[in-house]
């Protein structure tokens, strides 16, 4: 069976970077409070990473 990369490296990248500042406390929502959830900190990561353009994995759609 052969396994499909989900993620470019680039986006891999951005995820580490933004996973790196929730650790460090600094980031921030969009609304400016800090990020207190890993999930959140991902989905950050995931969101600039879509912005830039890089391989990213559609959305799931909620049923």
């Amino acid at each position: 069976m052969a396994t499909t990369k989900k993620y470019s490296e680039k986006a891999q990248e951005k995820v580490g970077k933004v996973m790196h500042e929730f650790k460090e406390g600094k980031l921030k929502s969009s609304s400016g409070e800090k990020v207190t959830s890993k999930k959140q900190a991902v989905a950050i990561g995931i969101s600039e990473a879509r912005e830039k353009g890089l391989k990213v994995p559609k959305e799931k759609k909620s049923k």
